[in-house]
């Protein structure tokens, strides 16, 4: 075993926040080197590998899982709360049925598009199908369906809740952050064209040009500096939430343990399933109340930073070698992501939608909270509240659509 350089937790999550701050530093960063490197490097794609080299040259210990614990269970749970405040069902009603129906295209997508791709990839690779495991390649898969569907947070959910092993996550990550971040450079590309194509589909924008104009008034109005008092606000109910959803998922997962052992191949039994469930009914809840207001003063940027925190040490457990050996990944990847594509097309063609409701509504899915505005903002800055609308309501829908495509999967591979 090769001799690891810093074991303190508290020295190694000082030295991830380190990297973190780099990385969101100069990804923001108006330098022309760091502009053009980014344009082909994905942030989010730094913020887990970095850590892996510092694993994988032995500067940290991917094994202690302390930081992993930590951030799981009490970081999670309180973004997922944070990120679903900005949840609203009346300005998400407002879109009209058409962006609604293209943000459930693109989720039914991902869930069938997972068992599709197996099949297919299986049948020039069988092994794909062996095995039950911890590194079990529909457990992996779980996870990529959290994170198309929803984000970060559901990710880390379906690992929780599957049993994923390190070794199927770490090369899933790839996958993950390099098909999704293709399938956005599509999308950039097709945003000049999207006059065009809503011509050729006689798509009428009049609704968007209407909440465009209402998004810049609701920003104008409400977003301010968040002062003390509101960060202290926010961290109480974002925890607050979270201790809630503890204590209930410390009750409910034996209850049921007790009481209907056969349903632990549904996850019923997991404490963790039902305290994703539960933090994020309660941030649905609580997006009807005042505490949506927290919004304005910055609750989901708060929700972020903990989701990031995560992201990096997951990072920490990621092995390089498992990604590089496993190219058949990608190609399962890229059959997957080619169905959701072609869902979203079809069903976009079918109700003559607008390129901006067809490219948001996929990137709300695949890119979550992280990467939805910036396509909406590549239309137009004032929609890019839009994106993070239909993203939040990917978070909502996560967790519970990932897991039952997890159980499709299951089935499939048994």
């Amino acid at each position: 075993m090769q001799q690891v350089w810093l074991t303190n937790p508290a020295t190694v999550l000082g030295l991830l926040m380190v990297v973190l701050g780099a990385v969101f530093y100069t990804c923001h960063s108006a330098h022309p080197f760091w502009r053009r490197f980014y344009t082909f490097v994905p942030a989010l794609l730094l913020c887990y590998f970095i850590p892996s080299l510092l694993n994988t040259f032995g500067v940290i210990d991917g094994n202690d899982n302390t930081l992993y614990h930590v951030a799981s269970r009490y970081l999670l749970p309180t973004a997922l709360v944070l990120l679903t405040l900005n949840l609203d069902l009346k300005a998400i009603a407002s879109l009209g049925p058409k962006a609604i129906t293209l943000f459930l295209a693109g989720t039914l997508g991902i869930v069938i598009g997972a068992p599709i791709a197996l099949l297919l990839t299986s049948a020039l690779f069988p092994e794909l199908l062996d095995g039950n495991g911890p590194d079990a390649v529909w457990r992996g898969m779980t996870t990529v369906a959290g994170s198309w569907i929803g984000g970060g947070a559901n990710q880390t959910a379906m690992k929780e809740i599957y049993g994923v092993g390190d070794a199927i996550f770490s090369a899933m990550i790839a996958v993950d952050v390099l098909v999704a971040n293709a399938w956005m450079a599509v999308l950039l590309i097709l945003v000049p064209r999207a006059a065009s194509w809503d011509r050729k589909m006689g798509a009428d924008t009049q609704a968007l040009t209407a909440l465009r104009e209402k998004m810049v008034a609701w920003h104008a109005e409400h977003a301010r500096i968040p002062t003390l008092r509101d960060l202290m606000v926010i961290l109480a109910v974002g925890f607050g939430a979270t201790g809630l959803a503890h204590y209930g998922a410390d009750q409910i997962a034996p209850w049921f343990a007790a009481n209907y052992p056969t349903l632990e191949r549904f996850s019923l039994h997991s404490g963790f399933f039902w305290l994703m469930v539960l933090a994020t009914s309660l941030g649905v809840m609580l997006s009807m109340t005042r505490a949506h207001q927290l919004e304005a003063v910055g609750a989901s940027k708060v929700g972020s930073a903990g989701i990031y925190v995560l992201v990096a040490s997951i990072g920490m457990h990621m092995d390089i070698k498992a990604v590089i050996d496993t190219p058949v990944y990608f190609l399962l990847g890229a059959i997957w992501m080619l169905v959701h594509a072609s869902i979203m097309l079809l069903v976009a063609r079918l109700i003559r939608a607008p390129l901006f409701y067809m490219a948001v509504g996929s990137q709300a899915n695949v890119g979550g909270a992280a990467s939805a505005p910036v396509v909406a903002a590549a239309f137009h800055p004032a929609l890019a509240p839009v994106g993070v609308l239909l993203a939040v309501l990917g978070y909502v829908l996560g967790t519970y659509m990932a897991w039952f495509c997890g159980q499709i999967l299951q089935v499939l591979a048994s």
